[in-house]
């Protein structure tokens, strides 16, 4: 099954008294993969800046721009086409003995219990219980992010951008990133390598072509079983034709669609909409 997806991803900040310039970096477009190609990306910023575009180290498209001039409002929206495919189940290949240090050396990053992921004490506890019981790292794997999907609700605003892995649990609540951290932690602290994927995902599980929804950002998992595999937790789903990859990286601290800093003598507040259409 494949799909082309169309995501207008509108972003930026309203100024209170307004700034006098403002220096940021845009992560919003999204990567060509073995599953996924980008036909066209268009990315727009108003007041219009300086900018430069590269990759950063975990491969993302990153805009880097600066506005020098005195705004009210800063504006980015990005409009992409994206030709997307469903992922084929991949093998559930290695045993506990092929993690070895070679492999830990090589995914090392992916093995970080940052502050973000990080497991709080209850879950470690009994995430060593489901270790013991595991036959092969996927048996874990399996085991941990369906009691993770089990434990924990979905409950929209629930949390912050702030919020790490172990606040989520002891709440039993959180959004997307906090359940792609709380998998990262799980993972990770069994010595799986494991990344996080943020992107879109079309919200209806049978999108209607031409039908413009809204949309969001939202986060997932990948982990290392031989080659990468991806999980959904929030969803309990692989990811698929509906998901959008734009950005790779060891937690939300490498791949927020949007962040900067800016000269203003008040607040700031910061505003976001997605629209995703199915073209065909």
């Amino acid at each position: 099954m494949t799909m082309q997806l169309r995501i207008k991803h509108t972003t930026g900040y309203h100024y209170e008294k307004g700034a006098m310039a403002s220096f940021n970096e845009a992560r919003m477009t999204p990567m060509t993969t073995s599953e996924q190609y980008v036909l066209r990306s268009r990315l727009e910023i108003s007041p219009t800046p300086w900018s430069y575009e590269y990759r950063d180290y975990w491969g993302t498209t990153v805009t880097s721009f600066e506005v020098h001039d005195p705004h009210a409002d800063l504006t980015v929206v990005a409009t992409s086409t994206v030709e997307t495919q469903e992922v084929a189940p991949k093998p559930q290949a290695i045993g506990w003995d092929d993690l070895t240090p070679d492999v830990q050396d090589e995914w090392c990053e992916y093995l970080v219990l940052s502050d973000w992921v990080a497991p709080a004490a209850g879950l470690a506890d009994e995430l060593d219980e489901i270790r013991s019981r595991s036959e092969r790292p996927a048996d874990y794997a399996t085991a941990v992010l369906q009691h993770l999907y089990d434990q924990v609700a979905y409950v929209t605003g629930s949390t912050e951008v702030t919020t790490t892995a172990a606040d989520a649990w002891d709440a039993k609540t959180g959004v997307c990133q906090d359940f792609a951290h709380l998998s990262l932690g799980a993972l990770r602290a069994a010595g799986i390598p494991a990344r996080y994927v943020s992107g879109y995902l079309h919200p209806s599980q049978e999108p209607v072509v031409g039908e413009s929804v809204e949309g969001e950002s939202h986060a997932w998992i990948e982990w290392w079983d031989g080659e990468w595999v991806g999980w959904d937790t929030t969803n309990a789903i692989a990811p698929g034709p509906r998901h959008v990859v734009v950005a790779k990286g060891r937690d939300y601290g490498d791949s927020p669609p949007l962040r900067g800093i800016f000269s203003t003598a008040g607040g700031s507040e910061l505003f976001v909409g997605v629209e995703i259409t199915r073209l065909r």
